[in-house]
């Protein structure tokens, strides 16, 4: 079996794992390497509303995926393991909440 179809079968399986876990109504924001870039500040007012982030795997998602997003959105221009793309989207979340909560923000 071709390496290619077997990343396809398996982008196929997890994006349907992937829709049953979005909650219904949640805003789909999409980490790409091709998405745009967002400040603190901007990042935030994605926020406002409820909002399921996705982090692709080592082969990426599915156009299908990307194309049903609101949003595409790079965290870096760097090439970031899948774990460390956790890690600063989770701390992203935790400034942008802190910035939406009134607290100050040490760039303003």
């Amino acid at each position: 079996m071709p390496k290619g179809y077997e990343v396809e079968r398996i982008a196929v399986k997890n994006e349907d794992r992937l829709a049953a876990a979005i909650a219904r109504g949640s805003r789909l924001v999409v980490l790409d390497e091709r998405g745009a870039d967002r400040s603190t500040a901007q990042f935030s007012k994605l926020l406002a509303l409820p909002t399921a982030f996705v982090i692709g795997g080592a082969d990426g998602l599915p156009e299908e995926v990307k194309r049903g997003a609101r949003i595409l959105l790079r965290l870096s221009s760097l090439t970031l393991p899948h774990a460390l793309a956790q890690v600063v989207l989770m701390e992203q979340i935790y400034r942008a909440a802190t910035l939406l909560a009134g607290h100050p923000y040490h760039r303003a």
